[in-house]
């Protein structure tokens, strides 16, 4: 198969090649109760290996040319990258028509099922549990934004796609959508993916992907992160749908910031370190991409290393002033232009 060639070319350094066969036996037969999770392109599933008594991730693609696409977007850009915030890639396999990808396992799950527990699941996240998510999370996309040989977009960060390890260590996960960037081109992306909520205005408005479009879902992030609420949720005991940055924004334009913190912490936080937090958050989801900081600046605030960003007390109405010639916006078919 001229695929499997390809990548094994590709991959001889680093992830190894599995098997079908000890894939399909470590899930049981890729079992409905192996499942742990759902990818951007098909189901997650936990593997144990018997002959080692590893643990794995297995995710396995959906069979259409997207997954495949997918499939070999995420392998090419995970193989050759190394940050201990990332979910390392232990290895591949392409038998059989079927695409899969072999993961650590991360022992706690996601973070969203962890912000938003089901009533029985009873571990809190810790205030410094959270800290260290949102300065964790900040380096591994300083890594993909700026260390890296060729800049990576992740394109769709969301709390669905950050792992907890055994000590509740963020892993950025799903590179399902990520595209590699030349640091120096123009950077061009029509498909519009991810998640609504997580996505900013000028990507839902011209599905243009930038290191400023995940700055903006890493702000979302921190804000779900420091409430315990989601992007979008409906209004107890109304119909009405709140966004999360207007509501955060709301209540700091009259001087009431900290009544966003999460009330399943009690309070037990320093009142200026929650502050500092909510407030990196809505600098990162500023409706103009321009007034967002770095992720590195994000970094250096974080770590007391910089001085926080000064935020309008009112959110600014919506403007495109991003870096984008107007070649870019009407480069594409008619269905990118804006009325």
């Amino acid at each position: 198969m001229k695929v499997e060639k390809c990548l094994k070319a590709e991959i001889l350094t680093g992830p190894r090649e599995f098997s079908y066969k000890e894939l399909y036996a470590a899930t049981r037969g890729f079992h409905s109760s192996r499942i742990i999770g759902r990818g951007a392109f098909g189901n997650v599933y936990k593997a144990v290996f018997f002959s080692s008594g590893a643990i794995g991730a297995v995710k396995r693609s959906k069979h259409s040319h997207e997954g495949k696409t997918e499939f070999l977007a995420e392998l090419s850009i995970i193989a050759g990258l190394r940050h201990k915030n990332l979910v390392q890639l232990q290895g591949w396999c392409a038998e059989k028509g079927e695409l899969l990808l072999v993961y650590d396992f991360m022992p706690n799950g996601s973070l969203d099922k962890l912000l938003h527990p089901d009533p029985e699941n009873g571990i809190l996240l810790t205030w410094s549990h959270r800290q260290n998510i949102a300065i964790g999370l900040a380096s591994v996309l300083a890594y993909l934004h700026q260390e890296c040989e060729q800049q990576v977009i992740h394109r769709d960060i969301k709390t669905s796609n950050i792992m907890l390890d055994g000590n509740f260590n963020p892993r950025l996960g799903d590179f399902g959508l990520a595209r590699l960037m030349d640091h120096d081109k123009s950077p061009i992306s029509t498909l519009t993916a991810g998640t609504m909520g997580y996505l900013a205005p000028e990507y839902l408005q011209y599905g243009k992907a930038t290191e400023k479009t995940d700055v903006f879902s890493y702000g979302v992030v921190i804000l779900e992160v420091a409430c315990g609420r989601r992007p979008i949720e409906r209004e107890v005991n109304s119909q009405k749908m709140v966004n999360l940055v207007d509501w955060v924004w709301g209540l700091y334009g009259q001087g009431k910031i900290i009544e966003a913190a999460d009330k399943s912490l009690n309070g037990a936080f320093k009142e200026q370190d929650m502050r500092k937090l909510l407030l990196v958050g809505l600098s990162c989801a500023h409706p103009d991409s321009a007034e967002r900081p770095s992720i590195r600046r994000v970094l250096q605030i974080l770590n007391n290393e910089a001085d926080p960003i000064p935020v309008p007390k009112m959110k600014p109405s919506l403007t495109f002033s991003c870096s984008l010639t107007v070649e870019d916006l009407v480069s594409d078919d008619e269905e990118s232009k804006t009325t």
